[in-house]
């Protein structure tokens, strides 16, 4: 039986963007029964190389949320990302809504405020964010009920929503043949991460899960829905009864192997923001590069 207020008889329709040149996955999620919706872990393009921002990604969410005459009430965030930057200042200007992420954001604010050498103006406190989750809060979008489980490991700031049927689980967890995510950034932790996962799986066994990315292993086409019964049985990391000593080691040795992700310095200084691009002193947008710092 699970601690939280799950109801399966609810089944939003939700809609998937891909974004090839990060294999993220974003989602508009509406309400069966209104015209209210959401938006998961949504996508701001960015040219590094170029240091050049646009909007392609999300213009294309929000010209289907137009096109279908839908009511954005949240834009969430399952962590603070560190393989792509957050749309989520530029469509709230487009569309409203709320901007909500876990309550141990303040954490990552503070890890990595010191790690940018981010001055006293950066408020490390979430107030950037219009709502901070803790563990097993609940919040409407329409009349669906919606919940958050309080998921770290990967990251500390790390939350699976749960609306209806629906599960957005982030980076805790991969498709079956994927595994799951690594657990060596700053404040990650595979212990937590496991015992994360194990929520999640705690979850019924027909709960939608839908991924916040997929790489196509072994060259198979990219895919980011399946479910709680399939990730117990087929798991490749924690399915078929993996022990957490089991998972703490293959996890530590695996991450061990693992090369930065090449977009992590713009977001991370972009997402603990909440999706707005820092400036420098005369208000210009900048981005720092600390060195040796990660």
């Amino acid at each position: 039986m699970s601690p939280y207020p799950v109801d399966m008889t609810i089944r939003p329709q939700v809609q998937a963007f891909f974004d090839a040149a990060t294999n993220t996955i974003s989602y508009i999620v509406k309400d069966p029964a209104s015209n209210a919706c959401a938006i998961v872990d949504s996508v701001m393009d960015i040219d590094y190389a170029a240091g050049r921002i646009t909007y392609d990604h999300a213009d294309a969410m929000i010209a289907e949320i137009e096109a279908q005459g839908l009511s954005l009430e949240w834009i969430i965030e399952t962590h603070v990302h560190a393989d792509h930057l957050s749309a989520a200042p530029y469509i709230q200007q487009k569309l409203g809504g709320r901007i909500g992420i876990g309550a141990k954001i303040r954490v990552v604010q503070e890890t990595f405020g010191k790690i940018f050498n981010e001055g006293t103006e950066f408020q490390r406190d979430g107030s950037q964010f219009d709502r901070l989750f803790e563990d097993g809060d609940t919040y409407m979008v329409g009349t669906m009920p919606c919940f958050a489980i309080y998921t770290p490991g990967h990251t500390p700031a790390c939350m699976v929503h749960v609306m209806g049927d629906a599960a957005f689980v982030g980076d805790t967890l991969f498709m079956p043949d994927g595994g799951s995510a690594r657990a060596d950034f700053p404040g990650g932790d595979a212990g937590q991460l496991y015992d994360s996962i194990q929520k999640v799986l705690a979850l019924p066994d027909r709960m939608r899960l839908f991924m916040c990315h997929d790489y196509g292993p072994n060259g198979r086409e990219i895919r980011w829905e399946t479910t709680v019964a399939e990730e117990k049985a087929q798991n490749i990391h924690v399915g078929g009864g993996q022990t957490r000593d089991e998972f703490i080691a293959f996890r530590t040795a695996r991450d061990a192997t693992l090369a930065m992700p090449r977009l992590i310095i713009p977001s991370l200084q972009v997402n603990m923001r909440a999706g707005e691009v820092p400036t420098d002193k005369d208000g210009h947008p900048m981005l720092k590069v600390p060195l040796n710092g990660l």
